[in-house]
């Protein structure tokens, strides 16, 4: 037990830790492929450092939630880390390691999100948090539907007992239902970790704005978690990608060779879904809004087809 307690620390340490990194690495990569040099993979932790130490002006019009939430943001985002299967399915928290409970974690920092964007009073912040619930409200039951047609194939939620039968599987990427199910929950990646072509994280135009409208309010260390929950949620949604529809390489037995082979196959997992990020927000504009309810609705329709083929080819 305390074996596998160390592995569900280790295994949160690498999210909490490696999520910085991830964001350096897909605006390096996008600087690369636009002919620009760019700023250093490690320069995310910089920015986190730098606002940790700046002081945080609040509004007075605001409340007790706008202060609590980034606190919110950190925390479910952690308790999601210790959700989902980052390098092995034998973990101490494996019980908890539901879809459902999951997306549950997800809509809570969303909702408490939405609601301090409306606390600061700003015209920006209630716009960017009517978006995000419209956001959230298309794409949340596709991501449900997306594993669920995975779940099917294996008749379990458990999201740890999907990876250990899905491994097993060396036919997984042949199958179509797989596919659509795969293309489904990529579309929605996009649209719940704020990216192109839903919405733009480099740009302050108020009138595009959905993520950033929410947080104009928040400097030093309430910036500094958003942002850093921000950038676990954009690392725990890769990560599922890579290891629900790519399980290869994820630590089946928790001994130390397997944890370190599983360690480096989410690293070259998680660069190749971030190059594709980064060629994707390269080679798209960001739709209007209006746009976005039918690349949502898109994907929704993708999710449903994978669930459907489930029943038609075995």
């Amino acid at each position: 037990m305390l074996a596998e307690i160390l592995i569900e620390l280790a295994q949160l340490l690498v999210v909490a830790l490696g999520a910085p990194l991830l964001v350096g690495v897909v605006r390096q990569l996008k600087a690369r492929l636009q002919g620009r040099r760019g700023a250093n993979i490690f320069q995310p932790y910089a920015d986190l450092r730098k606002l940790l130490v700046k002081e945080a002006v609040i509004s007075e019009n605001t409340s007790w939630i706008f202060r609590f939430t980034p606190y919110v943001l950190a925390a479910t985002m952690l308790l999601a880390a210790l959700v989902v299967p980052v390098l092995t399915t034998q973990t101490a928290f494996g019980f908890m390691g539901n879809i459902i409970v999951l997306m549950y974690l997800f809509l809570l920092g969303t909702f408490f999100l939405a609601l301090a964007g409306l606390d600061a009073g700003s015209a920006f912040g209630g716009m960017g948090s009517s978006r995000e619930m419209a956001v959230a409200a298309l794409a949340e039951p596709t991501v449900m539907i997306a594993i669920f047609a995975i779940a099917l194939r294996v008749g379990t939620t458990s999201l740890n007992h999907i990876i250990n039968q899905s491994a097993a599987d060396s036919l997984l990427l042949l199958n179509p239902g797989h596919l659509l199910a795969f293309m489904a929950f990529f579309i929605v990646t996009l649209a719940e970790t704020g990216r192109l072509p839903v919405d733009n994280p480099a740009t302050h135009l108020e009138l595009t704005m959905i993520h950033e409208a929410m947080i104009l309010e928040y400097s030093g260390r309430y910036l500094a978690l958003v942002e850093w929950a921000a950038g676990m949620k954009l690392f725990l949604f890769l990560t599922l990608l890579a290891n629900l529809f790519f399980p290869w390489g994820v630590a089946l037995t928790p001994t130390p060779p397997a944890l370190g082979a599983a360690l480096i196959a989410l690293a070259l997992k998680l660069g190749l879904l971030a190059l594709g990020v980064a060629l994707l927000e390269t080679a798209v504009a960001k739709l209007r809004l209006f746009r976005v309810p039918e690349l949502l609705s898109g994907s929704f329709t993708l999710a449903l087809l994978a669930v459907i083929s489930i029943f038609f080819v075995k």
